[in-house]
C-alpha cells in the first residue's frame, strides 16, 4: 500500500505538506540550522513520528490484549549530531496509567521495539525508551 504526499516550498525555511486525505502540515527550520523554530522541523517531525509510531503499535497490543492504553502518552526530546548533520539522539518518555502485569508490560515493550519509524531510522540513531508504568 502507498501513501501520496506532496511538498511544496512557501518561502522563510518553510515547506507546505499535503497529505493526499488534504490534510497539511508546515514545516520550518530550526534556529540553529537558519530558521525561526517557529513550526516542527523535519528532524521533529521524525522524532514525533517515533513516539506517535510506537503508542500506535503498542495502542494495537493493547487492544488485542484487552489491556487498558487509553490516556498513555510520550513527550520526547530530540539531539542533533554534526559531521554530518543528523539526528543523533531520541529519548522517549512513555507513561502508561493503569495497573500493567509484567507479562503485558513484556509484549508492549517488544510492540514499541517493532515499530515501523523506529526501525525505518538509520542504526546510528540513538533511541531510547524510558517506560513509565501506572502513571
Amino acid at each position: 500500500m502507498s501513501v501520496k504526499m506532496e511538498g511544496t516550498y512557501v518561502g522563510q525555511t518553510r515547506v507546505r505538506l499535503t497529505h493526499e486525505s488534504g490534510m497539511e502540515i508546515t514545516t520550518c527550520a530550526p534556529k540553529d540550522n537558519g530558521g525561526d523554530g517557529s513550526l516542527f522541523s523535519p528532524t521533529d517531525l521524525a522524532a514525533a513520528a517515533t513516539g506517535a509510531c510506537i503508542l500506535t503499535i503498542m495502542a494495537q497490543v493493547a487492544e488485542r490484549e484487552g489491556i487498558e492504553f487509553e490516556g498513555a502518552r510520550f513527550a520526547c526530546e530530540k539531539s542533533m549530531a554534526s559531521s554530518p548533520r543528523r539526528i543523533g539522539k531520541i529519548v522517549l518518555e512513555l507513561h502508561v496509567p493503569g495497573s500493567i502485569t509484567d507479562k503485558q508490560r513484556k509484549k508492549l515493550e517488544i510492540a514499541a521495539e517493532n515499530c515501523p519509524v523506529k526501525r525505518s531510522l538509520d542504526p546510528a540513531v540513538e533511541v531510547e525508551i524510558r517506560y513509565h508504568w501506572g502513571d
